[in-house]
């Protein structure tokens, strides 16, 4: 993952992820709550953006970071969110394994998020529906929609919540455009907008390039948003 992705592809979109949550989550979990906050990072893979977003990190410092066999067994950089409790969620058995032993997540679920009627897939509805925040970055598109609906549908269930929880999404660019304006649409049933930007993701493949010829870069559109709460459901109501 590390030579064959961040370093041959110029994955640099963490540190726009990077930004992105410090400048619209960051501040409303700084310093920790009251009984800890609790992250899901969906379709984590080996934990990048988790590193990206729970310890501050930037490109170059995760690429240091796996720099070698031995480097990428202790994390460089503490989590910087007080009391932050962080579930990784990924189809790949050997990236949750590796983000629970390095400390990267507190608790894994390894799962296929299009198999709905797995026990794993439960178990990843009832993390959603405790999380207060959500990052899941480059990964909705591998998901069906019926699944994308469900597992927005449990992080935004806690009706009588007075907070709102927060949630870092990426859509990837020129790929599934037609998904992603659909995935677009589930979210902004269950959750209010707050801001978008427009960045590089990483250097496409060859394969890429052939189907998509003269681009050099694929891009991403990072959205943020919050929940709705029962204060601004009352608020709105006529």
């Amino acid at each position: 993952f590390k030579t064959e992705i961040l370093d041959k592809l110029e994955y640099t979109s963490d540190n726009f992820n990077k930004e992105m949550f410090d400048a619209h989550i960051m501040p409303h979990i700084v310093g920790g709550k009251q009984n800890g906050v609790k992250l899901v990072d969906l379709g984590a893979c080996f934990g990048n953006t988790t590193m990206a977003t729970v310890r501050g990190m930037n490109y170059h410092e995760i690429c240091d970071n796996w720099k070698d066999d031995q480097a990428c067994e202790t994390m460089n950089k503490p989590s910087r969110i007080e009391n932050c409790h962080v579930v990784g969620i990924d189809i790949s058995p050997s990236a949750c394994a590796y983000g629970k032993r390095t400390g990267l997540y507190d608790s894994a679920i390894v799962c296929n998020l299009n198999q709905r009627d797995s026990p794993e897939f439960q178990q990843t509805l009832d993390a959603m529906k405790s999380a207060d925040v959500l990052i899941s970055t480059a990964a909705l598109v591998y998901l069906d929609l019926e699944s994308i609906e469900q597992l927005m549908a449990a992080f935004c269930s806690q009706e009588t919540n007075s907070q709102p929880k927060y949630a870092l999404v990426n859509f990837l660019n020129p790929f599934a455009l037609e998904k992603s304006d659909q995935t677009k649409r589930i979210l902004l049933k269950h959750m209010d907008f707050v801001s978008s930007r427009a960045t590089r993701h990483r250097r496409m493949s060859p394969l890429e390039k052939s189907n998509y010829p003269g681009e050099e870069w694929s891009l991403l559109e990072l959205w943020v948003l919050k929940t709705k709460t029962s204060l601004t459901t009352t608020q709105s109501a006529p």
